[in-house]
């Protein structure tokens, strides 16, 4: 039992100087930032990083903030209703009508027994997309039965032309649900993804060569000012300082590199545009079709009318 104490005890002393050594490396570096960020240390006195490092940190940043821009644009492609902001007041309707019909099934299952009326259950209406090519769908054909309800013989070319027109935005609303998902697959995912992984390792890669930096040009100050005992210490201090830059710096370049060559991008980005040809495609194809429909009826209306003047 004492032998295992003494193991135990000359881990914990390990792990505490370990942890003691990095503490001291981490103010020492922080105390570096803050005098560099105060201009208390000359230009000449900071380490200069290799100018190819340079480059690719621009680059990469130049990358991150491109992902990051766009990303702020299509991120709408994640929520349904982005072009259609009437759909707030069908959605507290909807909202309305559901707890209206929880009531009436609680009531139809608790009250059953007893002396009080028991309505009879209500099934919840079939959700509805909350899109524009949805709602001009709907409106179109609901509009189109209303006309023909009421049109007399022979008097029903607009609701003819509202019912074709309803059902080309049917297949737009189709093709703008299609579109959204495959966006969202394998564009929106695979964009996000690049920004959370690749590029976010290399930042992570930078920042750590900017605390060795710090790290290394801390050490040279303490060299600087250091004693006679504490002189080769602090000479050793500031080798291992640059042993250490020098590899993490190596570290990053390849990482960065790696980011930038990564042809993951412009895969995604091509799946984006692909999938908005396909839906504007579609869209288009619907359109015209029902543009030519829609058009003979509205001669053939008109020439109707232009007739009954003459007489």
């Amino acid at each position: 039992m004492d032998g295992w104490n003494k193991l135990s005890s000359s881990f914990a002393g390990i792990n505490i100087g370990q942890s003691a050594n990095k503490f001291a490396k981490g103010f020492t570096s922080s105390v570096q930032a803050t005098r560099e960020r105060l201009g208390q240390v000359a230009p000449e006195e900071i380490t200069e990083l290799p100018q190819e490092y340079k480059d690719l940190e621009a680059r990469v940043d130049n990358l991150r903030a491109v992902h990051l821009a766009l990303l702020k644009v299509t991120k709408v492609y994640e929520t349904e209703t982005y072009d259609y902001p009437t759909q707030i007041q069908e959605s507290l309707t909807e909202f309305g009508t559901t707890i209206g019909t929880g009531i009436t099934n609680f009531a139809a299952a608790n009250l059953k027994g007893t002396a009080l009326p028991t309505p009879d259950p209500v099934e919840l209406p079939t959700p509805q997309h909350k899109t524009l090519p949805h709602a001009i769908a709907r409106q179109a054909a609901a509009s189109a039965t209303a006309v023909t309800s009421t049109a007399g013989p022979g008097d029903d070319k607009l609701g003819k032309a509202l019912g074709a027109y309803a059902g080309a935005w049917a297949k737009i609303a189709d093709a703008r649900v299609e579109q959204d998902e495959t966006i969202r697959e394998r564009y929106l995912m695979p964009w996000q993804s690049t920004l959370s992984t690749s590029i976010a390792v290399a930042m992570r890669a930078r920042q750590a060569v900017r605390v060795s930096r710090l790290e290394l040009d801390a050490a040279k100050q303490t060299l600087k000012t250091a004693g006679p005992a504490k002189q080769e210490a602090a000479r050793l201090e500031v080798e291992n300082a640059e042993d250490d830059l020098v590899q993490k710096t190596e570290v990053a370049i390849t990482l960065m590199k790696t980011v930038l060559e990564n042809p993951e991008p412009l895969k995604d980005l091509n799946e984006l545009a692909k999938a908005q040809l396909m839906f504007h495609a579609t869209a288009a194809e619907a359109l015209s079709s029902v543009q030519g429909e829609i058009e003979e009826l509205s001669v053939a209306a008109e020439g109707e009318y232009r007739k009954s003047r003459d007489h």
